[in-house]
Parts: C-alpha cells; structure tokens; sequence
C-alpha cells in the first residue's frame, strides 16, 4: 500500500467519503504556495478562493473533482456528512478544474467545531458528462452515490487536508 493510500486510510478518508483504490494519475493541488499533502494544514483564510489544480492524463482525458468536507458539522457529530464544497466534470487530462464545467461553484472551508478534513477526490469519465446535476443541497452529499449514479467508478486520486476555525484575531 502506498504512502499516499495508506494515510487515507488511517484518517478515515477511505471508509468515510471513497472505498479502496489505488492512485493512477497526479494531481496536485495549492493554496497559494503552499502544497496541499495528505494531513497537512491549511487555515481557512488561505482557502477563501479556489485552489490552484494540476491534473495529468492525455488531453482527450476527462475529470471528474468533487470537494467535499465529511466532518461537518463537526467531527465528534458529522451529521451534515459529506458537505460538498466543490462539483467539476470533464476536465481535460493535462490541465485544471477552469477548464472543465462548473457543477457546484467553490464554497471555501468554515469549520465551526474541531478539525475538519476538507477531500478531493478525483474520478475519470468514461466520455463527456452533458446532464450533470447540481444537488439538491449541500449537506449529506454522498461522493459515492454521486460518482454511482455517473457510473465514474473508483477514484483515480485523492488528497485532503485539514483545517479549524481561526480565532478572529488571528485571521489574515
């Protein structure tokens, strides 16, 4: 089990948003400058605009990204669980998230309560996804039932990481 899989599993991402997979394309993903990896920190301030994505692949490629937070409301008591931040479909292999179509416009992180675990989780289509909806709400988004119903499969990347409140005085 490689590294990246197995902090997955140990921070429950595989088991509460995807099942098992192996990874089998790069993605990488930035706040800023600064990297998003499996665990790291990343303060909501830092989060207010989309992050900047890199997906590799062949052009004739495509995506599906979905963000989604499955501690909300709070990680003791995640009854809203998964939140969904974040809907992209057909994406180009070999560019980003602009390029594709916009399911879900980016919500940025607002952890009330505890540590939050903020996922991207990223699906190849069999072809181009034209009748994609937009969910009903927000909250009990299920990644899997949501990635079932576009019959995307298991996930072919993934990375999260985590974030809290900001004391007020400390935000910048």
């Amino acid at each position: 089990m490689s590294s990246s899989v197995q902090s997955l599993v140990i921070s429950r991402v595989i088991g509460d948003v995807i099942d098992m997979f192996s990874p089998s394309v790069s993605m990488s993903v930035k706040y800023g400058i600064k990297d998003v990896s499996n665990g790291c920190d990343i303060k909501p301030s830092m989060a207010t605009n989309p992050p900047h994505i890199v997906i590799s692949g062949h052009h004739d490629d495509l995506f599906t990204l979905v963000m989604t937070d499955p501690d909300a409301p709070s990680p003791s008591e995640p009854s809203m669980r998964e939140l969904v931040h974040w809907i992209v479909v057909n994406i180009p292999g070999g560019t980003n998230p602009t390029r594709g179509k916009e399911i879900l416009a980016y919500s940025c992180p607002r952890p009330q309560l505890g540590i939050h675990r903020f996922v991207f989780v990223l699906f190849k289509q069999k072809g181009v996804l034209n009748e994609v909806e937009q969910p009903e709400t927000c909250n009990n988004f299920s990644t899997r039932a949501f990635t079932n119903k576009l019959e995307l499969g298991i996930p072919v990347a993934t990375v999260y990481f985590n974030a809290r409140k900001e004391p007020a005085h400390r935000r910048r």
